[in-house]
């Protein structure tokens, strides 16, 4: 078993995106088409009556409606940002807010290049990880796992090392996971955080964020979240985001169990 695996293994949703009703430029519809170019998610353009104008629809495979959100949020949380708000810490915790025909997106897989061969497409999933995190540091209690690769990052990203600091003095019993480069593991602990330090495939090359409330397994209580991603030889990373218990706490169950 592997973190690889559990990607390899996920079994992808079919969703689409609708601009409804477009006012704004065909700037934006294209930025919005952009965003997905390389993706499974379709972005179209329609007139669609009894909706508001600039309007983003989600749909599931059969053409379903699952949410809807103003245009407006949708570049305002991802087409008119970019990676360093989050990396510098521009775009604080409090700031982050993910419109729901995203975070609708959960269960799609995602192919993504990292820099250089892109400098837009992780965007999508630093937004969700971000999202989990300010999840998990709101709620103020249970457990959050996130993975690093280089411990050091934790710390030489201002924005990051912002987060994981608020995450270390919460309620949030809160791990990190990645190779102990230039000193990382030590710096990293300073944020209160509990470090794990290796050298295996799954420290090196994953990406995964985690938040599992307490009682996870029980109905009524909030839902976990996760996203898991795997970088390959050629840089491109494989993965998907999830708030469905079974899968959401088998990602959790293998960190803390393997790693």
């Amino acid at each position: 078993m592997s973190l690889r695996r559990l990607v390899d293994e996920h079994e992808g949703a079919e969703r689409a995106l609708v601009l409804a009703n477009r006012s704004q430029p065909e700037q934006l519809r294209a930025l919005l088409a952009g965003m997905f170019a390389e993706q499974s998610v379709t972005v179209d353009e329609a007139a669609v009556e009894g909706v508001p104008e600039d309007t983003v629809l989600l749909l599931d495979g059969e053409g379903e409606v699952l949410a809807q959100s103003p245009l407006s949020a949708v570049s305002e949380s991802l087409l008119f940002t970019n990676s360093d708000a989050f990396v510098t810490g521009s775009t604080s915790l409090e700031e982050t807010n993910l419109p729901a025909v995203i975070t609708g997106l959960e269960g799609v897989q995602f192919r993504l290049r990292g820099y250089p061969q892109s400098h837009k497409e992780k965007l999508l999933l630093i937004a969700v990880s971000r999202h989990i995190e300010r999840t998990a540091w709101e709620r103020g209690a249970g457990t959050h796992r996130a993975s690093f690769q280089q411990l050091s990052r934790i710390v030489d990203e201002q924005g990051t090392q912002r987060v994981y600091r608020r995450l270390g003095e919460s309620g949030v019993d809160t791990h990190v996971y990645g190779v102990d480069d230039d000193g990382g593991a030590e710096r990293a602990a300073e944020l209160g955080v509990t470090v794990h330090a290796g050298e295996s495939a799954d420290y090196r090359d994953s990406w995964f964020v985690v938040h599992r409330p307490p009682d996870a397994e029980q109905p009524e209580e909030p839902d976990p979240l996760a996203l898991l991603a795997i970088q390959g030889d050629d840089g491109v990373w494989d993965g998907f985001f999830t708030s469905d218990p079974e899968q959401a706490l088998a990602v959790d169950d293998y960190v803390r169990r393997e790693l």
